[in-house]
């Protein structure tokens, strides 16, 4: 497992499909973030939680929804609700969450609720419960865990759940419940990945989801961000 890659990795769509076909020929079982409590105690050898992060465009979530429909697969996408990059219920955002939705894939909420009470002056808990609320009513859905979101406020939005459990708010996770117990990988980077196991970050190891499932780890969480993809450069 010392064996390190640092072949240049390119983010295309057709790559990332790539990337998933080989995990499921691999033998991995690839399941939505509600799923996971569930299914990891069933005795299945392989599982590999996919999770999408919706930061910047709901627009590529799209192509990845049509991608994981192509492959017989489901993911967990996570939405935001203040996002200056988006609006979730403009026509076509909405349009797009709502193909999401119907295609059987999992809606959470990509949450920012310490940026809210900081920068509106509001009780974060009532931050929390008013966007699952606002989620569930315009998506005719019942969320059933939230991804706190890393943005450029320097907060952090995961010190929120640093004495409160997901239960307490009717929810099934929240989505780093995780991180210390499985093999996280992740596109976060935007140009390179990266790779934690059971929480320790693993310097220098930047081999891709397909290297990753030749190993044969028994529990992958893997995280991605639609912006990070593209047809022909970053910038299309």
């Amino acid at each position: 497992m010392k064996r390190l890659m640092h072949n240049k990795f390119h983010f295309t769509f057709d790559n990332i499909k790539k990337q998933y076909k080989k995990a499921i020929d691999s033998g991995y079982k690839i399941i939505t973030c509600k799923e996971y409590p569930e299914c990891k105690n069933q005795g299945i050898p392989k599982l590999l939680v996919n999770r999408v992060d919706i930061d910047f465009s709901v627009k590529k979530a799209e192509r990845l929804g049509v991608i994981f429909n192509e492959l017989g697969i489901k993911g967990s996408f996570f939405i935001r609700l203040h996002a200056p990059e988006y609006n979730p219920f403009s026509f076509e955002n909405y349009r797009i969450i709502k193909f999401l939705i119907e295609s059987g894939h999992e809606i959470g909420y990509h949450s920012e609720v310490i940026d809210q009470s900081i920068i509106w002056n509001e009780d974060p808990e009532k931050c929390l419960l008013i966007d699952i609320k606002v989620i569930n009513e315009m998506f005719g859905v019942k969320i059933c865990g939230v991804a706190s979101h890393g943005g450029m406020t320097g907060l952090n939005n995961l010190d929120f759940w640093k004495d409160r459990r997901a239960s307490d708010y009717g929810l099934l996770y929240e989505a780093y419940d995780w991180f210390a117990v499985t093999f996280y990988i992740s596109d976060s980077e935007w140009s390179q990945w990266k790779c934690y196991d059971k929480g320790r970050r693993l310097e220098g190891d930047t081999r891709s989801l397909q290297e990753h499932a030749l190993d044969g780890r028994s529990r992958i969480y893997l995280v991605i961000h639609p912006e990070t993809y593209y047809n022909k450069h970053f910038y299309e």
